[in-house]
């Protein structure tokens, strides 16, 4: 068993179990054995630890003992608790090893559309977004009878028609975080250069209209932007006619594009992880880390999100931002969350979730630690407002809750053409009009869940693949689904449904 228990770090006071140990094995090959059976990706003590006392994973504080915990017992929620993570922040303090981490890399590319302002795409549909949820039936239904006539394989270079509908967009202040958030998402997906041509459609009396969108961020292309309100159009059924009428008349205009090599230097990648178990530090994560660094390393752009994930973890980042005001702008954001959470009677602990608890995460501070690892080892060069346009290179902080759905439509809007998830105990999710590819952690989901993973890091324990080797693989997947290739969630038509956008504030 000794042979299957992984120590990350010489600091380490736990273990990782790579298999699942039965009730009266002692894992490490020394210590108390066993009082039940503990699954693989759990934590085992490495020496005794007294009540109140650190615990370590990754070098780094993950909680701290709940009781006394001797050497050999499992370290989980019985015995391991949240606490104070300490805030003596050394800011920029690893900006230069940041730096040096850049890699040098040979630039590649690959084949996606070029818009008329300049921006590529990796795919082209056509988005109707709707400005308020009393429009939400209207173009649901105006995209499925798009979608399921036939006429879209006449257009092959269209991907498809997406209608993005949602909850809100009234009974909300007219002004603030809540309608902050909406205005830039909607703006970000009608302008998204992987959308050929957007639609927005309203009821007509709603708080989001359309006109105030447009003084915030500048007049559209009529060419490619469009508008119109149920109320104007007579009603529900005329409204869907007019929308189904208005895309056959568009469809020619959105298919006449081609592929071109775009330098892998213009794309932006969202940076994800859900369903997480106790191997999504160890495998995955890291993996996409070493991805990232090489797309930054060739000019490129990765964002990483979920503030309330990085939590415990932002020491990390703060090494290495790129300048005060960079690390200041993430400040701001952990102090709002802290008293967002503390105002609305929750608490920065609330992640992990049930599903990551089981799979052998026990704090916030644990998950943290792994969830940046997606990000890798180069300067943190911004952080963003949710949705806000992504307007620098390299390696970018986007604010958004850790909800998945909620977290990567902000991404989406921001710009980001290519997304990747990677999970530990399982996702049915996909987005559009960004394609998601989903990465397993273990072998075992993989083979459990083939029609939802694209790829899988659970190689890196069972057959000893570098994480070096791994994160290439995964940057290669990346440029080969932005060039076209369909991924699994794709190809299951995933996407519609999971854009939420973030509300914030008071429904009135």
């Amino acid at each position: 068993m000794a042979d299957h228990c992984l120590k990350l770090h010489p600091k380490d006071t736990v273990s990782i179990l790579a298999v699942r140990a039965d009730k009266g094995d002692t894992p490490l090959g020394f210590g108390v054995p066993l009082e039940a059976p503990v699954t693989r990706g759990h934590k085992i003590a490495n020496t005794d630890i007294p009540e109140g006392g650190a615990i370590y994973k990754f070098g780094q504080l993950i909680g701290y003992a709940a009781r006394d915990i001797k050497a050999g017992e499992h370290v989980h929620v019985h015995n391991c608790t949240f606490g104070d993570h300490g805030r003596d922040y050394e800011i920029g303090a690893d900006l230069d090893a940041a730096k040096a981490a850049i890699p040098a890399v040979k630039p590649r590319t690959f084949m996606g559309y070029r818009r008329q302002d300049g921006s590529a795409g990796t795919r082209n549909y056509i988005a109707i977004c709707g400005t308020v949820n009393c429009s939400a039936t209207v173009i649901r239904k105006a995209a499925d009878i798009i979608n399921h006539s036939g006429i879209l394989d006449n257009y092959p270079n269209v991907d498809g028609v997406a209608a993005f509908a949602h909850g809100t967009g009234c009974g909300m202040a007219s002004s603030g975080p809540g309608f902050d958030n909406l205005q830039r998402v909607l703006w970000g997906y009608a302008t998204h250069p992987n959308t050929g041509a957007a639609l927005f459609v309203g009821l007509g009396c709603e708080q989001m209209q359309l006109a105030r969108m447009r003084e915030i961020h500048g007049e559209m292309d009529e060419s490619r932007f469009f508008q119109m309100t149920i109320q104007e159009n007579g009603g529900t059924k005329h409204s869907i006619d007019k929308i189904v009428d208005h895309i056959k008349e568009l469809l020619p205009q959105v298919n006449d594009v081609t592929r071109t090599e775009i330098p892998a230097s213009e794309l932006k990648l969202a940076l994800q992880c859900g369903g997480s178990d106790g191997f999504s530090g160890i495998t995955a994560n890291p993996a996409l880390g070493i991805a990232s660094d090489r797309l930054i390393g060739m000019g490129g752009t990765v964002i990483l999100s979920e503030t309330p994930e990085i939590y415990g973890a932002e020491q990390l980042l703060l090494r290495r931002a790129a300048s005060d005001d960079v690390a200041q702008k993430l400040l701001t954001r952990i102090k709002w969350w802290e008293e967002y959470t503390d105002a609305n009677h929750g608490s920065m602990d609330n992640n992990p979730s049930p599903g990551n608890k089981q799979g052998g995460l026990t704090t916030i501070l644990e998950k943290s630690l792994g969830a940046v690892a997606k990000a890798g080892s180069t300067p943190l060069m911004d952080v963003l407002e949710y949705g806000e346009q992504i307007r620098k290179n390299g390696l970018l902080f986007m604010d958004t809750p850790g909800y998945d759905p909620v977290s990567a439509t902000g991404q989406i809007a921001g710009g980001a053409q290519m997304l990747v998830f990677t999970t530990g105990r399982g996702s049915a999710f996909g987005s559009k009009p960004t394609p998601t590819i989903k990465v397993a952690t273990n072998s075992a989901l993989f083979a459990a869940m083939p029609d939802d993973m694209d790829l899988n890091c659970g190689d890196i324990l069972s057959d000893g693949v570098s994480i070096q080797d791994k994160g290439e693989e995964i940057l290669d997947y990346v440029l080969k689904a932005a060039s076209g290739e369909k991924t699994k969630s794709e190809q299951m038509g995933l996407g519609d449904n999971e854009f939420v956008p973030w509300q914030v504030g008071a429904v009135m």
